[in-house]
């Protein structure tokens, strides 16, 4: 049984700043008109949807967070720190410990709680644009919705919302490699101010709790043990940088694909019971994260390859979403068609 290192594959560099929007999608086709395998800067990359879900489902892999720190160079200073003590980062009993702890402030009846406010925001904004019959969606919308949303939720004054946004943009680069090598000391630099400011924030609601989520995570207990500050520290950061930016470039991604295919619009338009299909659809067709990450701790077999422990393997969503059996069906955006799970 062969290598995956062995095998001649196709090649896709994501550093490659030209691959963007149309480009893209034209390297994207081409690579998976080559079959389901192709190579990447950090290892193997995966095309297709039952590798996909192999991969990132099989207990032999976790996301190579401190992986990636250690090919980029980042082995101290306050970015290393942050993915160091990150979630995502963490495995076996550490990882269990925090998610028991956390769980219950993020399950589907928690985050209902905000649906109010996120409708009322949301009223607020479409109300100042309402009577021109026009704006520039990202600056009017999609921008600002989420940073008064995750402020809403961390019990922040909605005037600190485009403070929030401009943190989380940077932080979030942490997950993009030209960014993490050209603009590792803004990002650092993102990464301490905002620190300060829950860290602040996190005293108040000590002294004062709320109904926000630091003040949940402050009385979190599970089986007698508590968060430590640092460790609600870094997960408030995750739900900033989880929440502001992809939601932003996602809501920008659905108009922008309503745009091109207006006859899906007139669709919500008149039937709106097909919001749920048509976020599910959306988020198929142009998913705002294209790629994941795996490093395998054991050997893994598939499809007569093997793909040795210690092997990053990138997951890619974006193919992986449009592998439905016929290339007429994949690239076909289409509200009613019940594919988006």
């Amino acid at each position: 049984m062969p290598l995956v290192s062995e095998l001649e594959l196709p090649a896709f560099d994501y550093f490659d700043p030209d691959m963007r929007g149309p480009s893209f999608h034209a390297a994207m086709a081409e690579l998976r008109s080559h079959g389901w395998l192709a190579t990447s800067p950090l290892g193997p990359f995966v095309l297709d949807r039952e590798s996909a879900d192999l991969f990132l489902r099989t207990r032999s892999a976790t996301f190579p967070g401190l992986k990636i720190a250690e090919l980029f160079g980042i082995e101290d200073g306050p970015l290393f720190e942050e993915m160091r003590r990150n979630i995502l980062h963490r495995n076996g009993e550490d990882h269990r410990r925090l998610r028991n702890l956390v769980a219950p402030a993020f399950t589907p009846r928690a985050a209902d709680r905000w649906r109010p406010a996120m409708r009322a925001f949301l009223a607020d904004l479409w109300e100042a644009v309402r009577e021109s019959g026009r704006c520039d969606f990202v600056t009017a919308l999609a921008r600002p919705y989420p940073s008064l949303t995750i402020a809403r939720v961390m019990g922040a004054p909605l005037a600190d919302a485009p403070r929030l946004h401009e943190w989380s943009e940077w932080i979030q680069r942490q997950f993009d490699a030209p960014s993490l090598t050209n603009e590792r000391d803004r990002i650092e630099r993102a990464v301490v101010e905002f620190y300060e400011y829950a860290g602040a924030l996190l005293a108040a609601r000590r002294e004062e709790p709320g109904d926000d989520l630091l003040s949940t995570l402050l009385a979190a207990e599970a089986e007698g043990d508590r968060l430590s500050e640092v460790e609600t520290l870094h997960l408030v950061l995750n739900v900033l940088i989880g929440g502001v930016d992809t939601t932003q470039s996602q809501l920008a991604h659905a108009i922008r694909l309503f745009a091109e295919h207006p006859e899906q619009w007139e669709l919500v338009r008149e039937r709106p019971e097909l919001v749920p299909a048509a976020v599910e659809e959306v988020l198929r067709y142009e998913p705002i994260t294209p790629f994941t990450a795996r490093i395998l701790h054991e050997d893994v077999e598939h499809r007569d390859v093997l793909f040795p422990a210690g092997t990053v393997v990138m997951v890619c969503a974006f193919t992986g979403n449009r592998d439905l059996g016929t290339e007429t069906e994949s690239e076909r955006f289409d509200i009613t068609a019940g594919r988006g799970r």
